[in-house]
């Protein structure tokens, strides 16, 4: 996901709450013959089984939690790598028609503890937003907004993050780039369904961050070697990388309304409505029309017109109209994070922008960190490593890494786009997610969005779903929702809630044919 934190850490050992005694760990015998053939490292598939329980809306759900690997191969059925991963099932429901949904996070290069610590699995770190967490003891426990209710969870870990190693002769760099990571993880679904009976379930995708990207790629993959999705979650979306290069305007107009959002949130904003979307509407429009026109016009533009633009852009994003000039209209993301309140001493948060840091040096251009990543790590990390250890059962003495960035760390960013028009020097998977949904017209994508969110802007989101050339008979297959919160829209409890809600009638109309 969007972390880019490489710390080695060893399993605590406390326990996070009552539930069952886990199962001793076993081989599976497949396994250990595939084993034999290949030798190191070891390859056998291990699982630690737990039970535990919890009440969503008025039911009593419980389930089985089932921590442990995948050994994926290549089509010679050599094992290259073992992905760790965390499921939890609903008790008493066939596995063969109960929905299943594979969650992970970004980075790249992330493991999944974010998703699976925060948002819909049925334990959960307790976050007050938008504050720092004090340190242990942490709220952890029973997650009431759970999905549990609605789908089977599969928690996946990338490769080189958490504890997915290579296996063999492979290393890090086999995994780490856009197709290839992609491959990864669409070996590892089939390895989980084919392992597990799931062939005949209901299917879902749950991605993150750069996990948005990676969901396009392997949708494609899946449906290739036919394995057909349902539905695709985009928390926090990033498809196309491709807006990002110097010399082209669409990051400046993708971010803009996410900067109106937030001078809005910290009172920056004069006059303000009360409304946050009604305010965004009009933040919209200008953006897409008297904005864009003068982006376009590069340095031809009229100074008369460029000062009207600057000093509408001031009036909505709490900058002052000489600072928007200096900045040629064009309003760096570090810039803006540290201006809009440096009155107060204070800078805003890229991932979250609600949170606020006190600066090392209050004239400095750029943020020192991000404060919705330090508020939240040390609850999430000791959280995991005691529930792990002491509920989950999970045996091994492997670091848990938060991050496969560290010594030979190089992201290949070429793709090949599933559609054969060639391989792109920066991905757009909004071209793999269009190819996906045209093989497949019954395919459902959600994107779930935080109106704080500056380091995915709901803006760009929006713009790139409008221009991936889609039949206007599968444009309904596509839904929005918007949250008052930033990237991991979950750390807001009022806005899980809402996500909450709106994903039970989401999963409702995708599983009833709507």
């Amino acid at each position: 996901m969007r972390h880019t934190i490489a710390a080695l850490l060893l399993l605590a050992s406390t326990p996070a709450f009552a539930q069952d005694k886990p199962l001793t760990l076993h081989k599976d015998e497949m396994a250990a013959d595939a084993e034999k053939a290949w030798a190191k490292p070891p390859v056998e598939e291990a699982e630690s089984v737990s039970h535990g329980a919890v009440t969503v809306g008025a039911a009593r759900i419980a389930y089985t939690a089932t921590a442990g690997t995948l050994t994926i191969r290549d089509n010679d059925g050599k094992p290259i790598a073992s992905v760790f991963y965390t499921a939890y099932t609903r008790d008493g429901a066939a596995p063969g028609s109960r929905p299943v949904t594979f969650f992970y996070n970004g980075g790249p290069g992330s493991a999944t503890i974010w998703l699976h610590m925060g948002s819909f699995g049925p334990v959960r770190v307790a976050t007050t937003s938008p504050e720092a967490i004090r340190p242990a003891p942490y709220g952890f426990g029973p997650n009431p907004n759970s999905l549990i209710d609605k789908t089977d969870l599969v928690f996946i870990d990338a490769i080189g993050a958490g504890w997915s190693r290579p296996l063999g002769t492979k290393t890090g760099k086999d995994f780490w780039g856009v197709d290839s990571d992609a491959d990864a993880f669409a070996r590892a679904i089939e390895r989980y369904v084919t392992r597990n009976a799931r062939w005949s379930s209901p299917k879902f995708l749950f991605g993150e961050s750069y996990g948005t990207l990676r969901s396009p790629a392997v949708a494609a993959l899946l449906e290739d070697r036919g394995l057909s999705l349902n539905g695709i979650i985009l928390l926090s979306t990033i498809m196309n990388y491709g807006v990002r290069q110097p010399g082209y305007d669409a990051n400046y107009l993708g971010l803009f309304p996410g900067y109106a959002a937030t001078a809005w949130y910290h009172n920056k904003v004069a006059n303000r409505p009360a409304s946050l979307d009604d305010f965004l509407k009009e933040v919209r429009a200008f953006a897409a029309g008297p904005y864009a026109a003068a982006l376009a016009k590069g340095d031809t533009i009229p100074a008369a017109e460029k000062e009207a633009v600057a000093k509408q852009m001031s009036a909505y994003i709490g900058l002052g109209t000489d600072y928007i000039l200096r900045a040629d209209l064009r309003v760096e993301l570090g810039r803006f994070m540290t201006e809009l309140l440096r009155d107060r001493h204070l800078s805003v948060g890229r991932l979250d922008a609600r949170y606020t840091l006190i600066p090392e040096d209050l004239n400095a251009a750029d943020p020192d960190d991000d404060p919705a990543s330090t508020a939240i790590t040390g609850a999430y990390v000791a959280s995991f490593m005691s529930y792990a250890k002491g509920t989950l059962g999970v045996k091994t003495e492997l670091p848990y890494l938060l991050s496969a960035r560290g010594e030979g760390w190089n992201w290949e960013w070429k793709h090949r786009a599933p559609d054969g028009s060639g391989t792109q020097l920066t991905p757009n998977t909004a071209v793999d997610l269009a190819y996906t949904m045209r093989i497949n017209p019954h395919l459902k994508v959600l994107f779930l969005n935080g109106y704080y969110d500056l380091a995915t802007p709901f803006f760009s989101t929006e713009f790139d779903v409008a221009h991936m050339g889609l039949d206007p008979k599968l444009r309904p297959n596509v839904s929005f929702r918007y949250y008052e919160s930033g990237h991991m829209v979950y750390l807001n409890p009022d806005a899980l809630g809402v996500m909450k809600r709106d994903l039970d009638g989401w999963y409702d109309g995708v599983l009833s044919g709507q």
